[in-house]
C-alpha cells in the first residue's frame, strides 16, 4: 500500500510518496544514465525489480505508483508490473501527456498482472499513477488493460484506491479498498496536498501517524489507517519503506533511501549520479553495504519506544530545514545525514510500547532477514 499526493501552486508542482511494501524488502535509491534509446532516471526501486515505485527522469518527469484492487485484477492477462510501466515510462517520456501515452499503450498491447511482491508472488493489483511534470500532473488509473485519467487541478491525493467518477465506479473493489483502509489515508494526504506549500510540509505530512499521539495498531493491518505505515497485522503486513518529496518545477528533489520517514531523514538528491552510489545486488537479507539495511537497525529500534528518539527527530528537521533553506549540495547534506545516522544508532530505547502481537511479528521478520532479536 502507498499513498502519493501532489499540489500545484502558484510557485510550482509539489510532489511526494511513501512506498509500502513488505518490511524486509529493501528499497534502492539508483541513477541511470542516459542511453541511445532512453533518458536518464533517477528512481527508487524494489530489490528484486526492475521497474520502480517512483521516480524522475532528466527532464522533471516525475511519477509515483499506486496498488489498486479492481474487479479485473486477477483477469488482466499480462505480465507488467506497475513499477515497470513507471519505469517505462521515465525512461521514453519528456512531458506528462507523453508518459501516460506510454503507459496505456504498453497496459494495452501486454496487459499488467505481474506480482506484486517477492515474498508472497501470488499478490496481485493492478495500478494507478501521478504523473507530474515542471507545468502540471495527470491522475492515470487503470483496471485490467482498461484505463481513466484526469488532469490534477489544485491538489490530488491516491491511496489505493480508484478515484475518478465514473471509472472507479465500474471498476473498484470496495471490499479490499477498505482493509487497505485508502479512503482514510487519502482524507489525510489530500488535506497535506491542500495545505503544502513547501517541499517541508510534505516531509511532515508523510511521517503522519494519525490523529494519535504515537504509532497506532490494529490487529487486522497494523499501523496502515495513516500514511506512514508500520507493518504489524494479521492480514496485511505494509511498511512504508521509502519516501521520496520534490518540487518538480524546480527539478529539486529528496529521497529517505530508508524506510519508516518517521525514523528517517529526506536528503536532497541530484538528478544525476548519487552522492553515495551502492551496488546493486541487495537482497531482503540484512547486509551493511546499503543504506537500507544499515538503517534498518536504527527503524526497529526507534519504533520500539518513539520517545527515546525525541532529539534525534529534533535534530533530523533541523537539518531539513537548513538543507532546503540554504540549498546545501547533496554531497555535504549526505556526510551531515551519515554522521546523523551514527549518532541516532547509538540510541537505545529500554521499553517496547507496542502490543505484544506487533513485536511477535516483528521477531519473525527480524529472524527472516538475519538481523537477530532486535526488535
Amino acid at each position: 500500500m502507498c499513498d502519493t499526493l501532489v499540489t500545484i501552486t502558484d510557485s510550482g508542482v509539489l510532489f511526494a510518496k511513501n512506498s509500502d511494501r513488505d518490511p524486509n524488502e529493501a528499497q534502492l535509491l539508483e541513477w541511470h544514465p542516459a542511453t541511445g534509446t532512453t533518458f536518464g532516471v533517477l528512481i527508487s526501486r524494489p530489490w528484486w525489480l526492475w521497474g520502480a515505485e517512483m521516480g524522475t527522469n532528466e527532464h522533471g518527469v516525475t511519477i509515483g505508483n499506486e496498488a489498486v484492487f479492481t474487479r479485473r485484477t486477477k483477469r488482466a492477462g499480462g505480465s507488467l508490473t506497475g513499477m515497470d510501466l513507471l519505469r517505462s515510462a521515465l525512461e521514453q517520456a519528456g512531458d506528462r501527456y507523453a508518459a501516460v501515452q506510454v503507459i496505456v499503450s504498453l497496459l494495452e498491447e501486454h496487459g499488467q498482472g505481474g506480482s506484486g511482491s517477492f515474498e508472497h508472488p501470488r499478490f496481485r493489483y493492478d495500478n494507478s499513477f501521478l504523473v507530474a511534470d515542471r507545468e502540471g500532473a495527470i491522475v492515470l488509473e487503470t483496471a485490467g488493460r482498461s484505463h481513466a485519467t484526469e488532469e490534477v487541478t489544485g491538489a490530488r491525493s491516491i491511496s489505493n484506491g480508484l478515484t475518478i467518477a465514473g471509472f472507479a465506479d465500474k471498476h473498484a473493489d470496495l471490499l479490499r479498498g477498505t482493509v487497505a483502509e485508502c479512503g482514510v489515508r487519502r482524507q489525510r494526504t489530500t488535506a497535506t496536498a491542500r495545505s503544502a506549500r513547501t517541499v517541508l510540509d510534505l516531509m511532515a505530512g508523510l511521517r503522519d501517524h494519525g490523529d494519535s499521539d504515537g504509532i497506532s495498531y490494529r490487529v487486522v493491518n497494523g499501523a496502515l489507517s495513516a500514511p506512514c505505515a508500520h507493518a504489524g497485522g494479521l492480514l496485511t503486513s505494509t511498511q512504508t519503506t521509502a519516501s521520496w518529496v520534490a518540487d518538480v518545477t524546480a527539478m529539486e528533489h529528496w529521497a529517505t533511501a530508508t524506510s519508516a520517514p518517521c525514523t528517517s531523514v529526506f536528503k536532497p538528491v541530484p538528478v544525476g549520479p548519487l552522492p553515495a552510489p551502492e551496488p546493486t545486488d541487495a537482497t531482503n537479507r540484512v547486509d551493511d553495504r546499503f543504506l537500507w539495511w544499515r538503517h534498518e537497525r536504527i527503524h526497529r529500534s526507534w519504533v520500539r519506544d518513539p520517545a527515546a528518539f525525541a532529539a534525534a527527530a529534533a535534530e533530523r528537521e533541523e537539518l531539513e530545514r537548513r538543507w532546503v533553506a540554504d540549498r546545501v549540495a547533496p554531497s555535504d547534506a549526505w556526510a551531515m545525514a551519515a554522521a546523523w545516522e551514527e549518532r541516532t544508532g547509538r540510541v537505545g530505547p529500554d521499553t517496547d510500547t507496542r502490543p505484544v502481537l506487533v513485536r511477535r511479528l516483528w521477531r519473525r521478520w527480524d529472524a527472516a532477514a538475519g538481523l537477530g532479536q532486535v526488535a
